[in-house]
């Protein structure tokens, strides 16, 4: 069957937007008052743990268990401070798109592919994103987009990217799925699809078996 749509993951791979991340968590961590400050290879192990509520959970589970435990409405609250603060910080510009995907979604695009977003970060997070580096709301690029808290389980589970065949009414075998992490493979995978790896720097040391290619960008791709 001919492809017909090219599926996408976010963070990671449009463009490298976790030290954006990064610096928001921390930005809302001194913020509050908080002694919490995630450094590279902290976060870098935090991102294991997909959803950010959830990698705070992780976090003080895991790293502060001796303290007094924020319950999952206290989490919550000081996640939506974070979304507020990356936003602002997309909002000042400088983010660029990975090498290759202005290029491969334009000439899909031209193409007649259909285009769709299969993400575990929040819509706010997409807006910021497709804002800063396109100027545009996601819907004038993407036809679907499916965020982390539309679904119930998030990556590995494949329900995102389920989530994202079922909008665009298609099966797996006609879609190809693009990530840069293990989780995001394993997630795509699961719901059938077809999926190419390009590796960003938190998660170059993944290991991408079943991937049906691993390369270090989408420059010069050709689907």
């Amino acid at each position: 069957m001919p492809l017909k749509a090219l599926i996408f993951d976010v963070d990671g791979t449009l463009a490298e937007t976790e030290e954006a991340h990064r610096q928001a968590f921390n930005d809302t961590f001194k913020a509050n008052g908080m002694d919490w400050h995630w450094d590279v290879p902290t976060y870098g192990l935090l991102l294991k743990t997909t959803g950010g509520k959830e990698r705070m959970h992780e976090y003080q589970t895991t790293h502060r268990p001796g303290e007094p435990q924020m319950d999952w409405d206290q989490i919550k609250a000081l996640h939506a401070q974070k979304t507020t603060r990356y936003v602002e910080i997309l909002a000042q510009g400088g983010l660029p798109l990975r090498p290759g995907v202005a290029d491969l979604i334009a000439r899909a695009r031209a193409a007649g592919l259909r285009l769709a977003i299969a993400t575990t970060t929040s819509r706010p997070n997409v807006d910021a994103l497709t804002a800063c580096c396109w100027g545009q709301a996601p819907e004038e690029i993407f036809e679907v987009v499916a965020t982390g808290e539309q679904v119930q389980a998030k990556k590995p589970a494949p329900d995102l990217f389920n989530l994202a065949l079922e909008r665009l009414a298609l099966p797996a075998k006609d879609c190809l799925a693009f990530e840069d992490s293990r989780n995001g493979l394993l997630s795509a995978t699961a719901a059938g699809l077809r999926t190419v790896v390009t590796p960003g720097m938190y998660t170059k040391n993944d290991e991408f078996s079943g991937a049906k290619a691993v390369i270090p960008s989408l420059e010069h791709f050709e689907f």
